[in-house]
Formats: C-alpha cells, structure tokens, sequence
C-alpha cells in the first residue's frame, strides 16, 4: 500500500516506498522482538507503534517473537506482561507468538555449518584473556591460539558442548571474521557459551545457547522478514547481521535499519537501572505508576490512544534527542478531555454547613461538558458538604473567583451559596464555614440579576466517600538523571499521598480507567483500593505545571 498524504512519512517509510515500487519486496513484513528479561517501557512502545503501525499502514504483517536466548534472566511473567501490554496497545500480531527458542536445533545447525566452513572455532580462552586480544579502538586485536584448530576437532567439541562436557565459562564457540577490523563486533565474536539454566519454554535440553547477535538475523531470516527495524546503538552490528547470513545456507535476505531510540526527561529506559529501581525498593515493582514501564503507565491512566499518539508526534529519525516528558503529558491531556468522564473529589477538605438548607436531594450532573451520548450521574446534595480548603479565603482581591467571606460563588452542577462566618480552632485554622443558599439558582443565574462569577466542586458530606489520592511527580529531580546515580538523582516527592472525599458514584468505578476530577486533575482507580477507601492515582494534571515552573526559572 502507498503512502497517503493523512500518514506521517519518515525515512523508514521511504524505504519500504522504494522496495515495493521496485519489486524487491512485494509486501511488508516486520517483527517486534523483545527479550523477556523485564517489563517494556515507553522506549518499547515507539518500536511497538513503528513495526506494528508499518505492517497495518502496507497491509503486511508483524511478528511477535520472544528474544529468549538468556535463560537466566529471562521468566515466563515477563513473556505474559509482554503480550499483555502489546495488546493492550491495540495491536494483534500475526500467527502464534514466536520465540526464538523455537529455532534452536537449527541454530546450532547453521553454527555447525560455520564450523564446517572454518568459520567458526570452540575457544578455551578465558573472558581476561579474550579481552586482552581484543585489542581496541586504536588497536588491531590479536587472533586466539585456538582460531587455527582443525574443523574435524572444533565439531567434536562443539557436540561436547551441547552434550554438557565443559563448564560454565571453560570456552565458547566464536566466529572467524578478523581481529583486525576496525568495527569491534567483528573481531571474532562469541556466537554461543555454555549456560546450564533452566529455560521457560525448552526446559533442560539445552546447556548451550546463542548469542543475540547470531541468533536475531536467522530468526528474521527463518520467518521471512523483510525489514528488520531496531535501534541506533545496533547500526555497527548491521555488519555482523549481514556476515552471519552471507555465510550460512539460508534463502531470505532480511536487511536491518536502524533508527533513533526514544530518550525522556527525568526518567531512565536503560533496562538495568529499571530493574535497579525495582529490586532496591525506590519503587513499589515493574507497575509503580512512576516507573516508565507500559505497565505503570496503564496503571497510572494513561490511554493506549495516548501512547501511541505520542509515538506519531515524536517520529522516527536517525538522529538522538531528548524528548520532554510535557510531550507525552500533552497526548494524555488532549485524549482525555475529549474521552474522560467527569466526576468531583475534594483532596484537602474543609467543612460547609448550609444553615437555610434542610433534607437531602439528588441533583443530576452530566459526565461530559460538549458530550451529551456520556449520559449523567446522581449527585446527592444536603446540609453539609466539602470543599476545597484553597476554594475559600475570608479576604481575597477581584482576581480570586472562588469563595469568600460575604460573597456568593456557585458550587458546580448546583445552587449559588454565600459565605456568612467561619469557626475556627484553638490554633487559628477553620474548621467550618457557614453559608446560606438561593434556592432559586439551580440550574440558573439568580432572577435578581447579580453576577456570580465562581464555580468550585463539592461532595456532599453525609454521601462522600473516603478516599487516598496518590500525586506522582517526575520520578528524578533532574532532567538527564542517566547521568547520575539513581540514589543522588531519585525525587522523594514522586509520590505525595493525601486523604480526602469522593463522590458516591465513583464507588464501582473502573480500574485503570481515567476520568476527570473537575478543576483537580486527570485520576484513575487504583488496584490497592479497598472496600473501605478508595485509592486514586493522578495520571496527569489538568495543566502542564512543569512548563509554568520552567517559565518562572
């Protein structure tokens, strides 16, 4: 399928445009490969987004395959967490879930064939020693004394390994390329080391296990792919890709691109400080809705509309840089505004007795300012109810439109009230405003004529719900925290949690899903509620405030 003039192009699409007009290809096929050894985070959705969005725009197909060649890092938890958030994502792959496990006894055929090529040697070096050959940068590397054993003895060998004969770390089995090139990858690379680890879907047959680097190019050879798209640190092993399908008896051709991978402010991607942040406790695990994770991101409220929104507007190109983390803040806003329904919570309450209002009534207050098909909810209203403590002043200038002492504001989807006196405790704070109601502004401006300009939110008290509301921050203090260490770098107020009120119909409310708490902030439910407190986690402020902050600096 062509490009449209409605669809973004970018370099990669370019290149596809080429390979159909050509005939080289005569459809698209890509594949997402992730390594089981984690949660994916928002740097794995912009390859989600980039293979999967490519092989639905061209009418191909995309291949969900598990780079699982390291068992000991790698659990069947992550291989689930990982289906779950591609799909969660919007996207369906195609076929069965692929592994590259799936392929082993022909990978260790095709590293046989290298062998019989002399193309491939079994080294007893230790990790020290092969360092030291390798030489460097500025250096030419040095061949191993065991590059030259004889292709009869490296095949015994390497049957010995896969049959258990050698320990973990004795040797391993390297490609024969050239010590002398100046791309390090191929200075005879290890293509397969000796692991005795129990692995998730092959059990204990294997002992041995190939190197990503051998085994991602056959797997995308093996499952026909034609555009095999991962990021920029993996351009100088483009070589390597190349060298090992050139050289075994394979028909399809896959070929790599590479494009930029996605770098966010105030927070880290790099897989091993995730797990860092996790396994020292700096967060609550791979879900935390601080974390960066697909995973924390869902359980935050964001959208996967949000998400992949904020893959579109970044885009793809070769060139790094730094995204600011408004951008994706930006995408969950414009999304929810449109979709999110409204609801009322009080965080830092104070008191309201409404002194001329007697009984109880259930008001009707619609889930969406300009979407009426959202339909509304009951909104009791009596006596007493809850406000904001930052919604009342007892003095306050003409700028201040909420409520003050001896004037009138309106609480929202209800009456107009006037403040008429405070009571306070022995320390000065207010414990109750008193305020008197119009009975005849329900619905509509006062008959008489005056000008209320104010609306605050409200719950009734007798009918609000307990409730914890949890305010996430940047998860580091500083913009480029990959430079510093996470414990120098870590914000202790990523998370402030408060108590306060909610209103009744939120009771049942969806897990996840986002809604917005009028004049408050973007929340969703939380999976530690109770059925005796309510837990809100904010997904997003109604306003970047970080952008204001930055203004003032």
């Amino acid at each position: 399928m062509a490009e449209t003039e409605s669809r973004p192009t970018n370099f990669i699409r370019q290149i596809i445009d080429e390979d159909l007009a050509s005939g080289k290809h005569n459809s698209v096929h890509t594949r997402f490969p992730p390594e089981p050894n984690g949660y994916l985070h928002i740097g794995h959705a912009k390859s989600i987004c980039l293979n999967f969005g490519i092989a639905q725009d061209y009418q191909g197909t995309c291949n969900l395959r598990f780079d699982d060649t390291n068992p000991e890092k790698e659990n069947i938890d992550y291989v689930n967490a990982i289906k779950s958030d591609v799909s969660w994502l919007g996207f369906q792959w195609n076929g069965e879930v692929r592994y590259s496990s799936d392929y082993f006894d022909r990978l260790f055929g095709y590293a046989k064939e290298l062998i019989e090529k002399s193309l491939a040697y079994v080294d007893f070096s230790s990790q020290e020693e092969m360092r030291e050959m390798r030489g460097s940068l500025t250096e030419a590397g040095k061949n191993s004394p065991y590059r030259d054993t004889s292709v009869e003895e490296n095949l015994q060998l390497f049957q010995k390994m896969a049959d258990g004969g050698f320990k973990e770390g004795e040797c391993c089995l390297r490609a024969k390329i050239d010590m002398a090139s100046p791309f390090m990858c191929m200075r005879d690379p290890v293509i397969y080391r000796v692991k005795f680890a129990h692995h998730h879907q092959t059990g204990d047959k294997w002992c041995i296990y190939p190197m990503y680097d051998f085994t991602h190019c056959i797997s995308d050879a093996i499952e026909d792919i034609t555009h095999s798209l991962c990021t920029l640190e993996f351009q100088d092993n483009r070589r390597l890709y190349d060298w090992v399908i050139d050289n075994i008896t394979i028909e399809s051709r896959p070929r790599q691109y590479e494009f930029s991978r996605l770098n966010l402010e105030y927070t880290v991607l790099s897989k091993r400080k995730l797990i860092q942040l996790v396994e020292e406790s700096f967060v609550s695990g791979w879900d935390d809705p601080r974390m960066p994770t697909i995973a924390g991101l869902r359980r935050r409220g964001y959208t996967p509309a949000s998400i992949r929104e904020f893959c579109s507007r970044i885009g793809v190109t070769k060139q790094d840089n730094v995204v600011e983390m408004g951008v994706l803040e930006s995408c969950l806003r414009d999304d929810l505004n449109d979709h999110a329904k409204r609801a009322m919570a009080v965080l830092d309450p104070v008191k309201i007795v409404i002194e001329n209002y007697e009984g109880e009534e259930i008001l009707d207050a619609p889930n969406h300012p300009s979407d009426e098909s959202m339909g509304s909810r009951p909104l009791p209203f009596s006596k007493e109810i809850w406000i904001e403590k930052d919604d009342f002043r007892e003095e306050a200038n003409k700028k201040y439109k909420r409520l003050v002492l001896g004037k009138e504001v309106r609480l929202r989807n209800a009456y107009v009230i006037k403040a008429e006196r405070v009571e306070k405790d022995e320390q000065g704070e207010i414990t109750t405003i008193y305020c008197t109601y119009d009975p005849d502004t329900l619905g509509k401006a006062p008959e008489d004529g005056r000008k209320v300009k104010g609306v605050i939110h409200w719950l009734s008290a007798a009918h609000a719900l307990p409730a914890e509301f949890r305010l996430y921050d940047r998860l580091f203090k500083e913009a480029n925290a990959n430079k510093m260490e996470l414990a120098e770098a870590f914000n202790p107020d990523s998370l402030v949690k408060i108590s306060g009120f909610a209103e009744p119909s939120l009771k049942d409310s969806e897990l996840g899903v986002s809604m917005q708490f009028e004049r408050t902030g973007y929340f969703c439910r939380d999976k530690d509620s109770t059925d005796d407190l309510l837990v809100f986690n904010r997904a997003v402020a109604l306003k970047d405030t970080w952008a204001k902050m930055a203004e003032e600096e």
